[in-house]
């Protein structure tokens, strides 16, 4: 009985340890929703059409998911995010057996230079090119293989403009 009461005291200091580090909110050391983002459309310089929207409305709704920042829709925001998709590009990864001149899948990347900036300051929190990218298996045909892999690609993206911004390393 006392060799179980030790197992158990042992294993409930080992789990509360484990939580020790974990910290409830945003990692940057803001209030969730203490500051507003807006997010002005992207522009696309790239000849596939549609991805600007895309990416747009994939980071408006990563941020509504993340909450450390309000979504500024009405009124001009504390942080201003904008982009330009600089590149938009597919290499092949496999081909059909048998075939090696018809590719089966491919990777699909997305480069956007994105800004952040301050209203108030205008200081730039961050400028940097980003790169998404997602995996695709070409079905009956290309074109419609990558129009459905579209919102996966500007997901991607878009993650990862929400974590600079929610993490506050700039």
């Amino acid at each position: 009985m006392r060799f179980l009461r030790l197992i158990l005291i042992g294993g409930m200091a080992v789990a509360l340890n484990g939580c020790a580090g974990y910290r409830l909110g945003p990692s940057n050391g803001q209030t969730a929703g203490e500051k507003t983002v807006q997010v002005s459309p992207f522009t696309n310089r790239t000849p596939e059409p549609r991805l600007g929207d895309a990416v747009t409305a994939a980071l408006r709704k990563q941020l509504q998911r993340d909450g450390t920042y309000r979504l500024a829709t009405h009124d001009a925001g504390d942080i201003v995010v904008s982009g330009v998709i600089t590149q938009y590009s597919r290499h092949e990864l496999s081909f059909v057996p048998n075939d090696i001149a018809t590719a089966r899948d491919y990777q699909v990347r997305l480069t956007a230079q994105v800004t952040a900036r301050e209203r108030s300051t205008g200081k730039v929190l961050f400028a940097q090119p980003l790169t998404g990218h997602t995996l695709i298996r070409v079905g009956s045909d290309l074109t419609s293989t990558e129009r459905q892999a579209l919102p996966l690609l500007a997901d991607d993206l878009a993650r990862q403009v929400t974590g600079l911004l929610a993490d506050g390393s700039w």
